[in-house]
């Protein structure tokens, strides 16, 4: 089978070649559960390639793989042009993998509550994996199951480089699953070293990707990120268990991970430039057409009074969606 046969961690696939993912799969991770579309691509990089690649047109299945298979591609594997022009107008800037480590090492040390390096021991612009087990005596009470549970999210996560680092994303150097150091990354580590039999450690990775968000205006960098966590648990699977996950299985977390990775503009909260004008509460009976006033939020710079289509995440506690900018209201009351 196309899904299982290609996902293998001796591979060491740095650009995932969209061919390479069964086409339901794909389609999952094309999907925008806010609006029930598909992601925009949000750019006008891939606008020269004609009809169905506009800014705001959706990704289509079709027009990134077959004979469009390599349309996508990591940063790394863009040409110097593309990489510079998206720094100047998106401020995108990708963060090697050893800043994204020691930033993750101090989040460890928040949660754990001491500052010990657990994971690793930090290098200049390295690392060296530290292999024994993590210890939780320390953690006054929390268990490896409550670190699993801990939620995790990534703004402006472009490829999610301190979510998974399956590779370098300023040098492209592919990185062995053992040595990873993502926020992900861990929590399948800790998972490994506490359950007893691959069905266990299933159960135990759904919940990890349940606890793990991140969102991009842009939409190549969306699917980048969805398709780098799936084949990190794909990976981690395989290299712990010498097992493929079956279909089902990938589909379960692609499923999960189009809702936690999502497509938003990270001011607005919303779909980007899903704001329109609306019409004027006022009018009289001379007027032949509505007068239009623009969007309030925009005018403004109030979040919570875009006209756009705010951006929902999954609330996986009691399985509904949620705006994402409700969370937030609730998080600064």
């Amino acid at each position: 089978m196309k899904v299982v046969r290609l996902m293998l961690t001796k591979d060491k696939i740095v650009d995932i070649r969209e061919n390479s993912i069964d086409a339901e799969v794909l389609a999952i991770l094309l999907s925008d559960r806010s609006t029930g579309s598909n992601i925009l691509w949000c750019t006008d990089d891939y606008s020269s390639l004609g009809e169905g690649y506009e800014f705001y047109d959706p990704i289509e299945v079709s027009r990134i793989s077959g004979k469009n298979d390599g349309v996508i591609k990591p940063r790394i594997e863009k040409d110097k042009a593309a990489q510079e022009l998206r720094s100047r107008e998106k401020a995108e800037v990708f963060t090697p993998s050893w800043v994204c480590n020691v930033q993750n090492n101090l989040v460890d040390d928040a949660w754990f509550g001491i500052s010990r390096r657990r994971f690793n021991t930090e290098k200049q612009e390295g690392w060296k994996t530290n292999y024994y087990p993590i210890s939780f005596a320390e953690t006054k009470g929390k268990t490896w199951n409550d670190y699993v549970r801990a939620t995790r999210m990534e703004v402006s996560c472009g490829e999610a480089p301190y979510l998974t680092t399956r590779y370098d994303a300023v040098t492209g150097k592919y990185i062995p699953v053992r040595c990873r150091v993502g926020l992900l990354d861990r929590k399948l580590r800790v998972i490994l070293e506490n359950v007893s039999n691959g069905e266990e450690w299933i159960e135990w990775a759904l919940i990890a990707v349940q606890n793990i968000y991140g969102y991009d205006w842009q939409g190549d960098n969306v699917l980048l990120a969805r398709e780098n966590i799936l084949y990190s648990v794909i990976e981690s699977f395989h290299d712990a268990f010498d097992m493929m996950l079956d279909k089902e299985t990938i589909k379960q977390f692609a499923e999960i991970i189009s809702w936690n990775i999502w497509q938003m503009d990270g001011i607005k909260f919303v779909v980007p430039g899903s704001c329109r004008p609306i019409p004027e509460e006022q009018m009289t009976l001379f007027d032949l057409t509505p007068r239009m006033r623009d969007c309030p939020g925009c005018k403004t710079g109030n979040p919570l009074t875009h006209t756009g289509e705010y951006c929902k995440i999954m609330d996986w506690d009691i399985k509904q969606p949620v705006r994402f900018i409700d969370i937030m209201k609730g998080a600064d009351a």
